[in-house]
């Protein structure tokens, strides 16, 4: 009976790091796509950029 506790027990705390998760990155999703964003603008500036990129005409 107690191994039968104790496996229910493991499962509800699995369950509840598993929400805790998802409401995480509910609440930081605005963050984490300016995040991505910032990182995906400056890989694909270095990628792209040329040595006379920062000369005017």
């Amino acid at each position: 009976m107690m191994k039968v506790a104790r496996f229910v027990l493991k499962i509800v705390a699995l369950s509840l790091a598993a929400a805790a998760a998802v409401c995480a990155v509910i609440a930081y999703w605005d963050g984490l796509t300016d995040l991505y964003d910032s990182a995906k603008g400056k890989l694909k500036r270095s990628s792209c950029a040329s040595e006379y990129d920062d000369y005017e005409e």
